[in-house]
């Protein structure tokens, strides 16, 4: 015969069980996330826009008629950039982009950069230049799309693509030297949001 305090024991036994699993689950999750976060090296997440300067050029340096604007934002106690403008690819143009500088990498192995961006459900490029890269046709590109929502997107460094046949193929977070976002590649109206890029 069974006994009801030995069962209500056995049952209370498998929940606790249960209980203890998940907040083991829940605490390895944090400790991952925790470490994820703190390894990774904060660029610009817009805290204080004075900290950082962006710079908003187009293809006019080179003859290009595209045309826009670059600025500052705030939604509530969000902070973040706006790039709007036209694309042209009149008199061999075909850009508009603003771009910061980079130094002061930590000597660790990033395995990409992680933007929290929105856009007009439109393709933009992310374009790294290195110590390698010094003339303006030379860069690593990555394509992603900007949908109307905010999104975070995680592109590896090992899938961008080089401008150039000389260039290296590869290239470490360290020789960074500048980040830039680009409207590029087809006639279009360009409105692009940035709030956070970081290497990860």
């Amino acid at each position: 015969m069974i006994n009801k305090n030995e069962v209500n024991l056995k049952i209370y036994g498998e929940s606790l069980d249960e209980n203890l699993s998940m907040k083991i689950f829940f605490l390895v999750f944090i400790i991952l996330f925790m470490n994820d976060q703190a390894d990774a090296y904060i660029i610009d997440d817009l805290s204080n826009p004075n900290d950082r300067n962006w710079v908003y050029f187009t293809d006019t340096v080179m003859g290009g008629v595209s045309k826009g604007n670059l600025e500052f934002r705030q939604d509530k106690d969000l902070n973040y950039y706006r790039l709007t403008g036209f694309v042209s690819k009149e008199n061999n143009g075909g850009f508009i982009q603003f771009a910061t500088g980079i130094s002061g990498v930590p000597q660790k192995k990033y395995q990409g950069i992680r933007i929290k961006v929105r856009g007009n459900n439109e393709k933009y490029e992310l374009h790294i230049r290195t110590r390698l890269t010094p003339a303006p046709w030379q860069y690593y590109s990555y394509q992603f799309f900007a949908s109307d929502d905010w999104q975070t997107i995680d592109l590896p460094l090992d899938s961008f693509i080089k401008s150039n046949f000389y260039q290296p193929k590869s290239f470490n977070a360290t020789n960074i030297r500048s980040i830039g976002i680009v409207a590029i590649g087809k006639e279009y109206d360009a409105q692009i949001d940035l709030a956070r890029i970081e290497l990860y």
